[in-house]
């Protein structure tokens, strides 16, 4: 039995410093957690989900023991943990709201993305089910095929994943090669024609989809479609059975299994699959777009080019997810390492006294901090408005709504691509960042902030590498210098009404005038250069100019596409931080918010455009946009701003209302009794479990047995050789 270390009780109540911040709030924090819900009655609703979860009597949403527990394990567990979410959906009634579009379809309700989030994002091995296969099936398939399939789906019986990405392929769609060749019935086909999915080569291996590995029994898989004749139509989308109902052992020709252990995010099987010649019927292709028929003859249906593109809305809707997740994500971080550096004190104002100053006064922690606190906010309202922008597209592109222009399809594709390149890679930077800010103990892993990150890092990566996402980006956007150039009024009428509205103007300026590259800021003093207006002004025309710069790059070297991809990612930035601002900006402004709450929203909104024109300095001043003494301004309002938001920080990350639970952080509980929680997860530790320690059979043969005493007159092996 391992000795038991007595560090006492618990202390009572909430920690003094916590108390105080709390005390000296200018705002109500319970207005702000109303917005970002979307209202007093979303918030009385979350709270109870929340504690439903928290509250199971079964216990399996603890994660007190997670840091103590193999990968195996842990996915286990959050297989347990999925399978009770489900049976708890159906006790509540979830998916049963009258106007859902597939009764009982618990995916397509509000309450279950809430009761997901409340599990205290512990990645389930079924996510992929409710987040891309469903969803495709919704929008891919035809009515028959719905009738079909989503009733399994909805009950579970059909676990299905998205196997796009192969070992040698990822981003570049096109180069995909696992084939699905059309077999008609006389030649061996089953009844009506058949699909032989196969995987020809090494690469051509699906590598990385979650879910495919250990969990799904299908698999939504994007191969190369050769119909009837030998001609290849490029990728289209197959349902493929992977494994027996009956006892989830594999199909025949069917390989998978899990890609094994990475960096984070390992309660989720990503797997990898092998076809070999796997037949599968002729109506497993996806024909809501396109179809073949028993002959093999490929037609597409009568859809508009925008309608056809409806796979990529639900692509979009996805990246809208991780959108808003970056800001979430990075607000726990900002939870955590806010509360801590208000509770830890080091270093001394006064020599002469022995009161340590909280680390959250010191400036370069201020501003690192609230910095971030101001990206997370940000980060979320612009997510929720991509994913209601996106479910407004796609509702009328299934309503055959012809009014939605190739312009609106493409910005929104742009728009996405923009954003979901940007805020995850300074969301991935910002939660290392916080963790840093904790100092030594932000490396425990009862920190919280390990796993975080960890699990957190496959965001840049998936769908769309955040390196090669600035490229689509561009494509769009030069699309709107070309109707520019040519002066296409009903095109350029068109993209006002569109996320890229703002660069019209500019762009005209800068292409028809002298003048048009003479622009310079118009601030007259460090006041006027925190305004929003002033910021968003210099944010359009920065953006504007970086996507001409590729222009012009591109027009001087004959269109060598790859040689301007620097420009491109500048560019792309660009473009996602003016969105990201005025969609703050914009956010503020139409909330029925009180005039405290604004305020600090808004002060939050200037420390954002502030600190991101600050990092990019240079973009400014090339042009000479910004003047020396301007520059000067942009640097002091960043300082200024901090300060300003300093007394409010504790209830800025109070209004997340994260509760502990969710947050799984000794370092950013609510009551900020940080150390006692540190030493309580250190004494849980199996290491301490027994006297002596597990290692104790070998260190014995040190101490005891004497095998690296020293033995004088003895010249060692390596001295003689």
């Amino acid at each position: 039995m391992a000795a038991q270390l007595d560090f006492g009780p618990p202390p009572k109540g909430t920690n003094s410093d916590l108390a105080l911040e709390r005390s000296r709030a200018s705002f109500n924090p319970e207005e702000i957690t109303h917005l970002l819900d979307g209202g007093p009655n979303r918030t009385v609703r979350r709270r109870r989900l929340q504690d439903i979860i928290e509250n199971d009597p079964t216990d399996i949403f603890s994660n007190e023991e997670n840091n103590y527990l193999s990968r195996t394990d842990r996915h286990v567990r959050a297989m347990a943990k999925s399978v009770r979410l489900l049976e708890i959906c159906r006790s509540l009634g979830v998916g049963e709201e009258n106007d859902s579009a597939v009764p009982g379809e618990v995916s397509l309700s509000p309450d279950f993305e809430t009761l997901q989030y409340a599990i205290a994002d512990d990645p389930l091995p079924v996510s992929l089910h409710w987040y891309m296969f469903v969803p495709n099936i919704i929008t891919l398939c035809d009515d028959e095929q719905k009738a079909r399939w989503l009733p399994l789906c909805r009950d579970f019986r059909m676990i299905g994943c998205y196997a796009q990405t192969e070992l040698g392929h990822g981003s570049n769609v096109r180069g995909l090669e696992t084939t699905a060749t059309f077999l008609s019935e006389g030649n061996g086909g089953q009844k009506g024609g058949s699909w032989v999915i196969n995987s020809p080569t090494v690469t051509s291996l699906k590598f990385w989809p979650g879910t495919l590995g250990r969990t799904c029994n299908h698999a939504m898989v994007v191969a190369r479609l050769v119909d009837g004749s030998g001609k290849d139509h490029g990728v289209h989308n197959f349902l493929v059975r992977t494994r027996r109902d009956e006892d989830h052992s594999l199909m025949p020709g069917v390989t998978t299994g899990d890609i094994g252990p990475k960096i984070g995010y390992n309660n989720m099987d990503n797997g990898f699959a092998k076809f070999d010649k796997v037949l599968i019927p002729r109506r497993n292709m996806f024909m809501r777009f396109t179809t073949v028929d028993e002959d093999g003859v490929y037609r597409t249906g009568n859809a508009s080019d925008a309608a056809s593109k409806v796979a990529y809305i639900t692509m979009m809707q996805v990246r809208s997810f991780i959108i808003e997740a970056a800001g979430k994500s990075l607000a726990r971080a900002c939870i955590i390492a806010v509360r801590y550096s208000v509770v830890r004190r080091q270093g001394f104002a006064d020599p002469k006294t022995n009161t340590e100053l909280q680390v959250l006064d010191y400036p370069q922690q201020r501003l690192r901090l609230l910095s971030h606190l101001a990206a997370s906010y940000c980060f979320t309202f612009m997510g929720k408005r991509i994913r209601r922008t996106l479910k407004d597209i796609e509702k009328g592109l299934l309503s055959g709504d012809t009014t939605i222009s190739k312009e609106k399809v493409g910005d929104i594709h742009a728009s996405s691509s923009a954003l979901k390149s940007f805020t995850t890679t300074a969301a991935a930077y910002a939660i290392e960042d916080c963790r840093r800010a904790c100092g030594g103990h932000g490396f425990l892993m009862c920190s919280g902030l390990p796993e975080l990150y960890t699990t957190y890092l496959q965001n840049p990566t998936v769908e769309g590498d955040n390196n090669m996402l600035p490229q689509q980006v561009i494509k769009v956007l030069l699309k709107l210098v070309g109707h520019v150039r040519t002066n296409d009024e009903r095109r350029m009428a068109e993209w006002t009404q569109c996320d890229a509205g703002y660069l019209v103007e500019p762009v005209k300026s800068m292409l028809t005038t002298t003048t048009g590259n003479d622009v310079h800021c118009t601030a007259h003093n460090a006041s006027d250069m925190s305004t929003t207006e002033i910021i968003l002004a210099a944010y359009r025309h920065r953006s504007a100019r970086l996507l001409l710069v590729v222009d012009s790059e591109l027009i001087n070297s004959e269109n060598d596409w790859n040689a301007s991809q620097p420009a491109m990612a500048r560019a792309s930035v660009a473009h996602a931080l003016y969105l990201l601002l005025r969609s703050f900006v914009d956010e503020i402004a139409s909330s029925s918010l009180g005039s405290n709450e604004s305020r600090v929203l808004t002060d939050l909104a200037r420390l954002f455009g502030l600190r991101w024109m600050e990092e990019h300095i240079g973009d400014f001043l090339e042009d000479g946009y910004l003047s020396a003494e301007q520059t000067g301004w942009v640097r002091s309002g960043v300082a200024r701003m901090t300060e300003i938001l300093r007394p409010d920080a504790v209830s800025l990350v109070d209004s997340w209302d994260v509760p502990d639970f969710q947050l799984k952080s000794a370092l950013g509980r609510w009551d900020g009794n940080v150390y006692h929680a540190i030493l309580s997860s250190s004494v849980r530790d199996p290491l301490n479990k027994t006297e002596p320690g597990p290692g104790y059979q070998h260190l014995r043969r040190l101490i005891v047995d004497g095998v690296a005493a020293h033995k004088g007159g003895v010249r060692s092996t390596a001295s003689r050789l």
